[in-house]
């Protein structure tokens, strides 16, 4: 699946495990992180890349031609820094097409004197992918809440009881096809494979929240450049999430256009630096001189006046957070808050004006804990935190049943029914039963209308 370059002397720390890459197509940047699970049993990061993104708008790829170079560039700098030929990823998604509702599903065991086995569960789930949703939908997840057996409810994890009747309410994610087909269009034209497809605040969190925090209650807020994406999760599971188009660079925009003559480089740049939540913390005598466009004037601005512009919009930003979060139905539930990470969390004092607006307790969350990165210090940074998520979700996969899954789809007429069924971690990790080989199946057959004209007009990829 990855060859590393022969030019490239190995990392010191022996690998044990695959490697994986995580691949973020942001609205402001695209970022790849490659990662292994070293001899110690860390996940190591072993290179990294990002270029600017210019074909995404909130979340969506619009321009698939700007998207595919920027991935190039991207692709390019990680194998570059981990010395790694890349040929596969784990994708993400987001954009304002992602929606969740729940559903129940329920299957009959045809053994009921025997107990509830992982291949039960795993049919279960199949059959909602096989639910009726709107034209141009698609299923990309199906997550089980509690199950029931029987007459036993509300149960974490169901195998191993013994009963006929076997259900479970999921929360069910679904995004427009065509977002979905210009993701993999854009994978497909740099000559990489997806492995697999996820929401993004479910990869952010997977780096940025612990199992205490999950079990506790939290909603995980990744503030991106374009969307702000939302994952509330209580007993260990995720019980809702949902997309706000609308994320930092709207901040930006704002700047750029109430201090005129300012271009957004500069307003970026300002934001970062001088720009504060709160503007009681901002000196009210501090001038900042932003140099005007070819020879004009200095643009000066009152950093009060600044923090006053960024308030107004993180003010909304939070209130529509609060708005998805309270129609979870969990926000008196959440034992720890809200966890802020994306480029959004950087800006200054948005911690406390959090706290303050919504009276709940408010962390910035890193994803340096889970991370072994002695190469590239700059990953330390909640902007990463989708990419190191993807990565981690793909070390977490077991290798060996997903590439057999992948070669039953691909050849049906091979595919033996007596073959042992596809491993799984318990419920609520990330390996949910199956759920990225449906996606996969999906990918594939999405693109398959598309390949014929791909082969004509595809660019070659040369890692």
């Amino acid at each position: 699946m990855f060859r590393r370059k022969k030019e490239k002397a190995p990392a010191v720390v022996e690998k044990t495990d695959k490697i994986a890459v995580g691949l973020d197509i942001g609205t402001t940047k695209i970022a790849v992180c490659v990662g292994q699970r070293n001899k110690e049993g860390n996940i190591e990061l072993m290179g990294s890349g990002e270029h600017i993104s210019l074909g995404v708008q909130r979340g969506q790829v619009i321009n698939i031609v700007k998207t595919v170079e920027a991935i190039k560039y991207a692709i390019k700098q990680a194998v570059a820094s981990s010395g790694v030929t890349i040929d596969t990823v784990v994708g993400g998604i987001a954009g304002q097409h992602i929606n969740s509702f729940h559903a129940e599903g329920e299957i009959k065991r045809r053994d009921a004197d025997s107990e509830v086995t992982k291949e039960d569960v795993k049919m279960l789930v199949e059959d909602m992918f096989k639910i009726s949703v709107k034209p141009g939908v698609q299923i990309i997840d199906a997550i089980p809440q509690e199950f029931f057996v029987d007459d036993y409810n509300d149960l974490k994890d169901p195998i191993g009881v013994l009963g006929t009747q076997l259900g479970s309410v999921f929360n069910i994610i679904t995004g427009n096809s065509q977002h979905i087909k210009n993701i993999a269009r854009c994978i497909q034209k740099c000559n990489l494979k997806m492995e697999g497809l996820v929401l993004e605040p479910i990869a952010s969190a997977e780096v940025v929240l612990d199992e205490k925090e999950k079990e506790s209650g939290v909603a995980l807020v990744d503030i991106g450049g374009g969307t702000t994406d939302i994952a509330v999760f209580y007993n260990g599971i995720l019980r809702h999430s949902a997309v706000i188009p609308i994320g930092g660079d709207v901040i930006t925009e704002d700047i750029k256009t109430v201090f005129k003559g300012i271009i957004k480089e500069n307003a970026e740049a300002i934001k970062l630096k001088y720009g504060s939540c709160i503007a009681d913390k901002s000196k009210p005598d501090h001038i900042i001189s932003v140099p005007g466009i070819k020879g004009r004037p200095a643009i000066n601005i009152q950093q009060v006046q600044l923090a006053e512009v960024i308030a107004a919009r993180v003010n909304e930003i939070i209130e529509r957070i609060m708005f998805e979060i309270r129609n979870s139905d969990y926000v008196k539930k959440l034992g720890c808050g809200l966890v802020l990470t994306g480029g959004g969390a950087l800006l200054n004092n948005i911690k406390e004006f959090t706290e303050f607006k919504t009276g709940m307790s408010v962390r910035i969350g890193n994803p340096e804990e889970k991370i072994v990165h002695k190469q590239d210090s700059k990953i330390n940074n909640p902007i990463y935190s989708t990419a190191l998520g993807l990565m981690v979700m793909g070390i977490e996969k077991d290798e060996a049943d997903i590439i057999k899954t992948f070669e039953e789809e691909e050849s049906p007429k091979q595919k033996d029914k007596s073959e042992p069924v596809e491993k799984s971690k318990s419920i609520g990790s990330t390996a949910r039963y199956g759920t990225w080989d449906k996606v996969r199946g999906l990918i594939d057959s999405l693109l398959e209308d598309v390949d014929e004209k791909d082969d004509d007009d595809d660019d070659d990829f040369d890692n």
